[in-house]
């Protein structure tokens, strides 16, 4: 039976140092502030934003929340986060995707500060992770990094597998295990033979948003299993991986929900602590 990656158990301790430098930066009197812009009343965008203020006030982060009608123009949004970027008190700005089709979510992600850009998707801080010389990593991705650390899970030297190529969580975790020296291959839609690739994984990191997706035949016994996957499925909130079967096999796995999810809340209050510091000459 596989050992579960618990991830509520690392968010808890990311978070915690996270309370830790926030109390020792409101020592020499910087605050940290983080600005989230909800655009229409997504369900899903709406829990994502309230578990993002609630990780902020457990650990002193100052939490900035606007929220603007569904209709509201590209050039007014565009406007605010000229706005924001501009504020002393806001270290970190974040806009909830997705966002409604009138509006470019590129032109959004490109008008953010890179030096605010917490999620690390304006193009900048996209090539600073390609480098290897980073400010900010992808919240995700960087979680699961997280997780390997704190299990001790080397990822040098490691065949890896990451079957989804996203620019979210795909192509940025195949960077953060190149640099950690795994050899890589990103499997797709348009992936032959997928099972055999997966097959031959150490580490194998599922990111298609496709419930009950990795099944037994595609993992290599003793694998280390990451679960991105967050899908419903009979109502119940489950991952790309078939838990009951995968988890005899595999050697480490994150179950859904509970492992990777909590940490991609805590690496963005990690960024916002980051971005503060930077701001700050620290």
């Amino acid at each position: 039976m596989s050992k579960i990656l618990d991830g509520k158990t690392v968010s808890a301790s990311v978070k915690e140092a996270v309370r830790t430098q926030v109390k020792e930066l409101s020592k020499d009197g910087i605050s940290v502030g983080l600005a989230v812009i909800l655009v229409g009343g997504n369900p899903a965008s709406k829990i994502y934003v309230a578990n993002k203020k609630k990780a902020c006030e457990e650990t002193g982060i100052k939490a900035f929340e606007y929220t603007l009608d569904e209709n509201v123009s590209q050039s007014e949004l565009l406007s605010l986060i000229e706005t924001l970027n501009a504020k002393k008190e806001v270290n970190g700005i974040l806009c909830q995707l997705p966002l409604p089709p009138h509006i470019d979510e590129r032109a959004v992600i490109a008008a953010i500060s890179p030096e605010k850009d917490v999620d690390a998707f304006n193009v900048s801080n996209v090539g600073k992770i390609v480098i290897g010389n980073y400010d900010f990593l992808p919240c995700t991705p960087a979680g699961i990094i997280e997780i390997l650390d704190y299990y001790g899970i080397e990822v040098e030297g490691k065949n890896c597998v990451v079957i989804g190529r996203s620019n979210i969580v795909g192509k940025p975790m195949a960077l953060l295990l190149m640099h950690r020296n795994g050899t890589v291959t990103i499997c797709h839609s348009k992936t032959e033979n997928l099972a055999s690739v997966t097959s031959g994984a150490d580490i194998l990191v599922s990111a298609v948003g496709k419930a009950g997706f990795v099944t037994a035949d595609m993992v290599k016994p003793g694998a280390v299993v990451i679960d991105v996957g967050m899908n419903r499925a009979e109502g119940k909130l489950c991952g790309d991986v078939c838990f009951d079967e995968v988890s005899k096999i595999a050697g480490y796995i994150t179950p859904v929900p509970g492992g990777v999810g909590p940490m991609t809340v805590s690496v963005l209050l990690k960024n916002t602590v980051t971005a503060a510091k930077r701001q700050n000459g620290r």
